[in-house]
């Protein structure tokens, strides 16, 4: 039997584990990856990339890999809700409402003055193809398909794994320092006794991926459509369709259909009975379809109850499951990568003790319950919006179309019930405009120096992320210049493991501190003192956000989020960095 040993052992190849293998190569960490599949996955789920990942992606090289094929916001600007697709008849292919999306219309110049980059659209089906080929060009022959763990346990300052080679039964034994168990929980967790909290089998979902030429009837720059039949009876989650590419726009070739069905209800795994459901509510009798899966699945709405067990660290669905709304699964895992890589990185080079990574489940373990939550507040509000048109649960089906047809006459009440509309409905932006969860999330311990301040209010519906740099919080994108080249303050980390000194104009005295600090650690510390030196700040944007004074000084971590501050000058700059350092490191 071969044994292998290697610092970071990751279980699971999907979107989680595959994005900690490319950050870890460029942390220069040696790791091996297992996935028990012998494929990646052909559903076209997790689509939804928001600016905080599209910003992790640009720091490790894969943004271009991503934009060359993504969806761009022109093409995921709206969201609509509409009686049906096509049809002729009264009530067919009325628009009920219209929002702007994920950085969409109005919202652009918003979105594009807190990141460097826009959110964007790539269903995870082509996604993973593409962090699967990173991650084998970064870590040649450590991505290991069709392997699957028999058995996991701590021994002393290791974990020992055994796994089987799927293709020929051959045993593999590794020997890890520590392990992400990314593999969507179906192993690991259970194998540990983790326990997954929250609401399980909330509502089914029937999804279908399929080809049809809909160019005719789509509107360009629509993302999603929710189609509310007066004739059918439907309720929410009875029919919404994604666009899903790959040529974005009217002329997508791949649809994504999702019905909702009540757990154990009929059989939906039969084109027979999918297809003509279809067809019906999109009121496209004759559509020619190509149908490539139909998958049924069971909506959660679930936390760990523990991130951490020992050397074991979950992440992606192993630690957090919810519904799709808000785009918030694969987004938060891609995150928690994020967050633990650099960690992981510091503590196995000797940089940091292991009470580093406790700060893994302190700062990310909040964030994955409140994105549970919220995911599933506005999966519930959907039923609200039914309500504010008038089409409550409780109305009889024989009622809906007097219903949609009062909502779209030409007359004051029907201008009254769609202004009420209009009102109900803008309340899915906590779905459609959730900036402040995309940005906007902190840590209030772990990794960092609380500096006594308090964090200004938050938007109660998501929608206005309020850029800080108190501790704990996303550091702010900022555009920069040095030597004509412009670069964002998100680029100071780069893909290595840096921290960076921010300094006002007169904070030379801190970057000398960061000098001193970064050779006492052995870490890096890129000095960068903006608008005293070569470093300016053409727009005046930084000044307006980086809420210290000329003499102060923001310290960054890898992971771009603010580790510490200082508003102003300090008597022992230097003294005074070594300590916060010390504690970011090693608490």
């Amino acid at each position: 039997m071969t044994i292998l040993e290697v610092p970071v052992l990751i279980i699971g190849g999907g979107g989680a584990g595959l994005t900690s293998s490319i950050i870890l190569s460029d942390l220069g960490v040696r790791h091996l990856l297992i996935e028990r599949r012998t494929a990646l996955s052909a559903l076209p789920k997790a689509h939804i990339l928001n600016q905080r990942t599209t910003e992790i992606f640009r720091q490790h090289g894969l943004a271009d890999s991503v934009t060359e094929v993504a969806g761009k916001m022109r093409d995921i600007g709206k969201a609509q809700w509409k009686t049906s697709l096509a049809g002729d008849g009264p009530l067919d292919g009325l628009l009920l409402h219209e929002m702007a999306a994920f950085g969409g219309g109005a919202l652009h110049d918003v979105y594009m003055a807190h990141s460097p980059v826009p959110p964007s659209n790539l269903p995870q089906c082509r996604l993973e193809p593409i962090l699967k080929r990173h991650a084998e060009e970064r870590a040649p022959g450590s991505i290991l398909f069709a392997h699957e763990l028999l058995t996991l346990d701590e021994r002393g300052d290791m974990v020992v794994a055994e796994i089987r080679d799927e293709r020929n039964g051959e045993r593999l034994t590794v020997h890890a320092q520590y392990v992400i168990a990314a593999d969507g929980g179906k192993t690991v967790g259970p194998l540990l006794g983790v326990r997954m909290e929250g609401m399980t089998g909330l509502i089914d979902i029937v999804s279908t991926h399929f080809s049809a030429d809909l160019s005719q009837w789509w509107d360009d720059g629509t993302l999603i459509n929710w189609f509310i039949n007066p004739d059918s009876g439907a309720v929410f989650g009875s029919g919404a369709l994604a666009v899903m590419g790959p040529t974005w726009g009217r002329h997508s070739e791949e649809w994504n259909m999702h019905f909702a069905v009540a757990p154990g209800q009929g059989d939906f795994s039969d084109e027979d009975v999918v297809v003509p459901r279809i067809r019906e509510l999109l009121h496209t009798p004759d559509l020619d379809m190509t149908v490539h899966r139909i998958n049924r699945w069971s909506v959660e709405s679930v936390l760990a109850d523990r991130y951490r067990v020992g050397r074991v660290f979950l992440a992606g669905d192993a630690a957090h499951r919810h519904p799709p709304t808000t785009g918030l699964g694969l987004n938060t895992a891609i995150q928690d990568a994020h967050n633990l890589a650099w960690k992981l990185a510091a503590v196995v080079d000797g940089r940091a003790d292991d009470g580093l990574l406790d700060s893994y489940e302190s700062e990310r373990r909040p964030v994955g319950g409140r994105n549970v939550q919220w995911a599933t507040f506005a999966a519930l509000n959907h039923e609200v919006l039914l309500a504010g048109i008038g089409l409550g649960p409780t109305l009889p089906p024989e009622m809906r179309a007097a219903v949609v047809h009062q909502y779209v006459e030409d007359s004051p009440m029907g201008a009254a019930r769609r202004a009420k509309a209009a009102e109900v409905f803008n309340t899915q932006r906590l779905e459609f405009q959730a900036h402040d969860l995309d940005l906007g999330f902190a840590y209030e311990s772990g990794a960092l120096i609380p500096d006594g301040s308090q964090a200004a209010p938050v938007d109660p519906l998501g929608s206005e992320y309020r850029p800080t740099t108190r501790p704990g919080h996303r550091l702010p994108h900022a555009w920069l210049e040095r030597n004509g080249v412009r670069l964002s303050t998100h680029d100071l980390t780069g893909a290595s493991a840096h921290f960076v000194l921010l300094a006002g104009p007169e904070g030379e005295a801190w970057c000398q501190a960061a000098e001193q600090a970064a050779r006492k650690h052995g870490i890096s510390i890129v000095p960068v003192r903006v608008g005293g030196g070569e470093w300016t700040d053409p727009e005046g944007r930084w000044s307006e956000l980086r809420e210290i004074g000329p003499a102060g000084a923001v310290l960054v971590r890898p992971d771009n989020h603010v580790a510490w501050r200082s508003t102003g000058a300090a008597d022992a700059p230097t003294d005074a960095l070594l300590r916060a350092v010390q504690a970011v490191l090693y608490g």
